[in-house]
């Protein structure tokens, strides 16, 4: 016999998900004690009460927030979680979404996570209590307990901007070959001391993977790849900050190649305003394609990165499974593009 498609297991895994009465076998309680922990965690017990989360955790359970008939109605929104809403990057991905879905009568539910896992692991959580008919999250990467019930959701789910092992569909691109992609690009033009400048890069992974490209590639040449990274978010003035830090502490450094187009555009309008020359004293580079770093004098030499399609597509590929159909491929590699400029 045929091996079921792949949706078609997780629907019918999807069934499977665990009930209240799972949570209080699991905790050795009554189901009635579950919903008091659920619904006045006060008046339980300390002890028994850490029993009961644990027993939610350990199985996965999430709690429908839907009651009664309305449980079984399919709803019209779908939750989309992004790490950033300041990010101009995210907002042209939620365009795209909004834009596709508007156009099936489906509205888009927004949860940002600020680059937290555990951030993520609640929204997700609340999200999924409400049963709605579809999940959009972005990354390939989750909490173990959060892949565990992501995996038992039963309807359509797409992981966004990055490809990989999905769990159901993704869309997205490579960033680990987007920062490769970059460093030999900048390698080829003669540059030798290249310095990678970033920020949040544990909670953002997808800059840590394009660091990561860039840093194989300078190694494949035996040259060395110094790393510069921040905690706050992405904004112009860290892009002058990171352009002063570059200059003292690694003076010999010929070129920065920075996690996104904020901080170059940051660095460049910095380096405008003291007289540095870019690129004969300090190369610039950066990773998106803001309209604004194709504005700038000079223009930012950068990677283009397929935002609004990601989007697009991601709901189209939603919207094909809701209408009962099967995309052509459950996993989306849109690639990315290298916009040469006179910065670099």
């Amino acid at each position: 016999m045929s091996e079921p498609p792949r949706h078609e297991k997780r629907r019918r895994k999807g069934l499977d998900s665990p009930t209240l009465t799972d949570v209080a076998r699991e905790a050795g309680v009554s189901s009635i004690t579950v919903s008091r922990v659920l619904n006045s965690p006060d008046s339980v017990r300390e002890s028994t009460r850490h029993k009961v989360e644990a027993a939610i955790e350990h199985i996965g359970y999430v709690r429908n927030m839907v009651a009664g008939s309305l449980a079984s109605a399919r709803s019209r929104f779908i939750p989309v979680i992004v790490p950033s809403l300041s990010n101009v990057v995210f907002i042209e991905v939620i365009q795209g979404l909004q834009a596709t879905f508007e156009q099936h009568d489906y509205q888009i539910l927004l949860g940002n996570t600020d680059y937290s896992m555990k951030r993520e692991e609640e929204l997700i959580q609340t999200f999924l209590g409400w049963s709605p008919t579809a999940l959009i999250t972005t990354g390939l990467r989750h909490q173990p307990g959060v892949r565990a019930v992501l995996e038992r959701y039963s309807h359509p789910l797409v992981e966004i901007m990055e490809v990989g092992e999905a769990i159901d569909m993704s869309v997205g691109m490579s960033h680990y070959h987007a920062g490769h992609c970059m460093a030999d690009y900048l390698v080829s033009r003669g540059y030798r001391h290249i310095v990678y400048a970033g920020t949040q890069m544990d909670g953002n992974y997808r800059a840590q993977q394009r660091y990561e490209g860039h840093r194989d590639r300078l190694q494949e040449q035996g040259m060395a790849a110094p790393l510069l990274e921040w905690h706050d978010p992405s904004q112009f003035e860290l892009g002058a900050t990171a352009l002063e830090e570059v200059r003292k502490h690694h003076p010999r450094a010929d070129a920065i190649h920075f996690a996104d187009d904020v901080m170059a555009c940051g660095a460049i309008l910095h380096a405008n305003r003291h007289g540095l020359r870019i690129p004969e004293d300090i190369a610039i580079a950066g990773f998106t394609c803001l309209p604004l770093g194709q504005s700038l004098t000079p223009r930012l030499t950068t990677i283009h990165s397929p935002r609004e399609a990601i989007g697009r597509l991601a709901a189209t590929q939603i919207i094909t499974r809701l209408n009962g159909g099967q995309p052509d491929s459950s996993a989306i590699d849109l690639g990315f593009e290298l916009v040469p400029g006179d910065s670099a």
